[in-house]
């Protein structure tokens, strides 16, 4: 009767390696005694800890996984309602199944050899157009990595695009809504605060620009949930030189008009809502989109659309000499990367609803606030 219960094999060994007859082989073939032996050679004794690590034995692949479920079992559930760019979304499970579970696919980066990747470049691309159809800017990038990082990518852009008054008088100070989200607040104000940019906090409806400013953020729709018509705003600031970059709700396009078509500089903000899990916070694909002067200080990737030799559609990498691998430091950005997967599922989750499709599950999200809205009212809650 066989009685060994011992598991097959641990995760390391199987996942990492080398397993124990191949660390013994080696460790004979270079002369050393044990692995112990070889790092007390190797490593400088100051450095080493003086006993061992407390850690409980490892666990093989199987019995990790019921470990994590047993605690995630302790958790309680709820359903979010804080929004303010975080939503719950329905992933289509033929999305998830080919795409966000496909090794074939699943890469948090372009790729290295990316003219080698045409699928991939051109479910990029689609991203891309997608976010110039709804936002109304004729140019726009392969995706950020959150829309509180591309707003201070907005931000470092504009500074950069200050005009040369602007640049004599020392203009550096950045108007941001009230009303923005508070976690792209937070990083703007930690951004710009070591490139010597001053955050000025207001009611935009209020707001007089002086001579020390360049630019302006706002929100769309803003954080309590107002739908606010930007196109005078956006006329006055740049009457007086300063540009303006919105950060947008991007399925909320496929009902309101853009400011974009209102004549904003830059728009920014997460896909999350096209059919990305929550994540507890992550990964996510931010937009970035802004009109074509801004071209050359886009920060990211940009996907091109070219021919080959033989006459065919071929995508590429645009406009790289803006990027960090070859510019170096005079780079426009230091953002040389997105975040791909996750923009190719927004991508395909538009392709998959198409148009209508879009606007129907927009309609439906804004039903269901107005009758939580109204809900509420009955108990005396008052939604503004």
């Amino acid at each position: 009767m066989n009685t060994n219960t011992q598991p097959l094999n641990a995760f390391a060994a199987r996942h990492i390696g080398p397993n124990q007859d191949e660390q013994t082989h080696m460790l004979e073939t270079i002369g050393a005694p044990s692995l112990k032996a070889l790092i007390d050679q190797t490593i400088p004794a100051d450095i080493h800890l003086p006993q061992p690590l407390d850690m409980e034995p490892a666990l093989t692949e199987n019995q990790f996984a019921e470990h994590m479920a047993d605690l995630a079992g302790s958790n309680k559930r709820y359903t979010s309602y804080i929004g303010r760019g975080w939503y719950d979304t329905v992933t289509p499970a033929v999305i998830r199944r080919n795409v966000f579970e496909n090794p074939s696919w699943y890469t948090s980066y372009t790729p290295y050899q990316a003219e080698i990747s045409q699928g991939r470049l051109e479910a990029l691309f689609l991203f891309q157009s997608m976010v110039c159809d709804l936002t109304g800017l004729p140019l726009a990038n392969a995706s950020l990595l959150d829309d509180a990082t591309a707003a201070a990518e907005a931000v470092n852009m504009l500074y950069s695009l200050r005009s040369k008054e602007q640049v004599e008088v020392g203009a550096n100070t950045l108007f941001v809504d009230e009303r923005v989200f508070c976690h792209i607040l937070a990083v703007l104000k930690t951004r710009c605060l070591p490139q010597g940019i001053d955050v000025e906090v207001g009611a935009y409806a209020g707001f007089t620009p002086t001579k020390h400013h360049f630019a302006a953020i706002v929100q769309f729709p803003n954080s309590d949930g107002s739908v606010e018509d930007y196109g005078y705003f956006i006329n006055r600031m740049q009457a007086d030189g300063i540009k303006v970059a919105v950060a947008a709700d991007l399925l909320s396009l496929c009902l309101l008009k853009s400011p974009g078509f209102s004549g904003a500089d830059v728009m920014f903000g997460s896909t999350q809502r096209f059919g990305i899990p929550m994540g507890f916070g992550g990964p996510y694909a931010a937009f970035f989109a802004a009109k074509d002067a801004y071209k050359r200080q886009l920060p990211g990737r940009i996907i091109g659309l070219s021919k080959d030799v033989n006459g065919k559609p071929a995508y590429r990498m645009a406009l790289q000499m803006r990027e960090q691998h070859i510019k170096r430091e005079k780079a426009t950005s230091n953002i040389c990367t997105s975040s791909a997967l996750m923009a190719i599922m927004a991508a395909f989750y538009a392709v998959y609803h198409g148009q209508e499709g879009l606007k129907t599950i927009t309609s439906r999200i804004h039903g269901m606030a107005s009758y939580l809205a109204d809900a509420l009212s009955v108990f005396g809650y008052q939604s503004q």
